[in-house]
């Protein structure tokens, strides 16, 4: 692991109209009216590719590149074996970044110990980090796993009601965590299941009644429901990709645990709200290797997700919580999103 203030060339992208991003196409003088979103593209540092988690920490943006490396760590097709951090300030001018052995799959601010909680490895062989920004050469932090007895690796760290938890990417059966709870000790980071595959829960489906028995299958990104959003407020939010569901886990962690199950329209990745006092949104899109920004009429408590369809590019859609139904965000259809984030502009 390294830290090296970013003097690679770089190039900012101008303000652009969302319905133009990343392609100039005459349209005629009847068309339909411009996008009332903003975008403003940033492209990457240097030789990193593939942009994926993204999270803030203060005044800075950071943001999780791939680099081509394999779920299980293994080498890409030109040899890296190393994902990479790269920071920004809130108008886009890159700063300092960091080097972590793997594939960088979860990244989170931790604002109570101001640092970066970093997964690596979706599939297998993975590894916990903590980065901290203003720790010079000793910023990176590396943790050995107990307990992680799930059969696969893990994916996104989220800190919910002061508590590190850590969902259970890839498992060998329906049986094992989904979710676990870490406790970091030296080196270690020690394992305790949240709740299970095959949990139960309350069908939230609008129109929907009754329990099911959970079959989890994969365990994916999460998230905390922000208290703006209109239903599951301060819940923590499990996405479990292909199964097509989003988990919401009230008092999660606690005796009194709860759960229930959204079934969705569509598979997906990130889901981000938008609040009162955070209206901008932060998107990563591997496929044009770009960083965004944008701005426009989103709502205090507004849900939007990357959809990830099996045969067809990713891309950004409204989530309805009552239905599970999602629906693409018109005139950002030229994005392919991955990683999202809601912030302040300052």
């Amino acid at each position: 692991m390294d830290i090296r203030p970013s003097r690679k060339p770089f190039m900012f992208g101008a303000v652009l109209s969302a319905a133009v991003l990343l392609s100039c196409t005459a349209v005629p003088a009847n068309a339909a009216p411009a996008s009332p979103y903003t975008v403003k593209s940033f492209a990457a540092v240097g030789s990193e590719s593939k942009p994926d988690d993204i999270t803030r920490l203060g005044n800075n943006i950071y943001v999780a590149f791939q680099n081509g490396v394999g779920p299980m760590g293994e080498p890409s097709t030109s040899g890296a074996t190393a994902s990479t951090i790269q920071q920004y300030s809130l108008d886009g001018t890159p700063g300092a970044s960091w080097t972590i052995t793997g594939k960088i799959d979860g990244l989170h601010a931790d604002e109570a110990g101001q640092r970066l909680l970093v997964t690596t490895n979706e599939d297998g062989n993975s590894a916990f980090h903590t980065v901290t920004p203003s720790g010079g050469a000793g910023a990176v932090k590396d943790f050995a796993y107990t307990g992680l007895t799930h059969g696969g690796g893990t994916d996104t760290a989220t800190i919910y009601q002061g508590k590190i938890f850590i969902t259970a990417s890839n498992p060998s059966d329906t049986t094992g965590p989904a979710v676990y709870q870490a406790t970091l000790s030296g080196s270690t980071a020690a394992l305790a299941p949240v709740f299970t595959d095959n949990a139960t829960a309350t069908v939230a489906n609008a129109g929907s009644t009754g329990t099911t028995a959970l079959a989890l299958t994969d365990p994916d990104s999460a998230t905390v429901v922000p208290a703006d959003s209109p239903r599951f407020k301060n819940q923590f939010a499990l996405a479990s990709q292909g199964d097509q569901q989003l988990i919401f886990a009230d008092r999660a962690g606690t005796p009194q645990q709860s759960l229930q199950v959204l079934n969705l329209s569509q598979q997906v990745d990130d889901t981000a709200f938008a609040t009162t006092s955070r209206q901008t949104l932060w998107i990563t899109d591997p496929d044009h290797n770009t960083v965004l920004s944008v701005t426009g009429p989103f709502g205090a408590g507004q849900a939007l997700s990357t959809v990830t369809p099996d045969a067809a590019p990713d891309y950004l859609a409204a989530l309805d919580l009552s239905t599970g139904s999602l629906t693409p965000v018109p005139g950002l259809s030229s994005i392919h999103p991955k990683g999202l984030l809601f912030t302040s502009a300052h």
